[in-house]
């Protein structure tokens, strides 16, 4: 579990979040969602430690970070798994060596069992067969495949994922949505994804908070959005016609 108590975070005069609490479980995918500007992205790099809030608390598992030293930092980092927007594979690495990367970096293993990890993390996103390639000669969804397997090379407790469907068909967005959902299932992970996709959101949001202005807004799961009055999170969510109706229907479906 993560949990942040009263976190804020300035940028010389301005002030850009204030006072968030919040819990993210483990098992689950836990979502942060916002406008453009609004917060969500400099809240993800308060909590993997890229930038430091002036307050509050951040506890992992009851280990405040905040509080740790360079070498309990280190030590912390390695539990963590990262999924970046872009997927951040190098090019002049094969897959496999891209998803041996941090096991070569922080991994006492033989390279034989470093080989046979990263073999083990492809086979299970579906990849056995790319290990031989190179990030250009694969899809945009094969790479964020490898950049999941990556993630979690080093079988870590904590995945972090901004925006893992960027650029990404709703076909493929969906089969990364499910994989991210069983991965983190069935490691027992606590998972935080940064997202603007309302599919990622309506499919696998077991515990979203909504940041507006700098400020928790709102927290549920993905069937407490349908009944929500929040009126800013209803303008996010139900921006588009297409997800005002699926209100509506799932409004009516509650009602009968």
């Amino acid at each position: 579990m993560i949990e942040l108590k009263r976190l804020c975070k300035s940028f010389e005069e301005k002030q850009v979040l204030f006072d968030i609490n919040a819990e993210f479980d483990n098992g689950k995918t836990n979502l942060i969602i916002g406008q453009s500007g609004s917060g969500k992205t400099v809240l993800m790099k308060c909590i993997v430690g890229l930038l430091t809030p002036e307050s509050g608390e951040l506890l992992y598992d009851n280990r405040n970070f905040l509080a740790m030293g360079k070498k309990e930092k280190k030590v912390l980092r390695r539990e963590m798994g990262m999924i970046f927007q872009s997927g951040a594979l190098f090019d002049s690495m094969t897959v496999l060596d891209n998803v041996m990367f941090p096991l070569n970096m922080f991994s006492d293993d033989t390279y034989r069992d470093r080989k046979r990890r990263a073999q083990f993390c492809l086979d299970r996103v579906n990849l056995s067969e790319a290990g031989g390639k190179y990030p250009g000669e694969i899809s945009g969804g094969m790479q964020k495949r490898v950049a999941i397997a990556r993630a979690i090379a080093l079988n870590p407790q904590y995945l972090f994922c901004d925006e893992p469907n960027s650029g990404l068909d709703p076909k493929t967005s969906l089969v990364i949505d499910g994989l991210i959902q069983d991965i983190t299932r069935e490691y027992n992970m606590t998972t935080l994804i940064n997202t603007h996709d309302m599919n990622s959101v309506m499919g696998i949001g077991e515990k979203i908070i909504f940041i507006y202005d700098g400020h928790k807004e709102w927290e549920g799961s993905k069937d407490d959005i349908f009944t929500s009055s929040n009126e800013r999170l209803n303008n996010f969510i139900f921006a588009s016609e297409l997800f005002k109706k699926v209100k509506e229907v799932e409004i009516q479906n509650i009602e009968g």
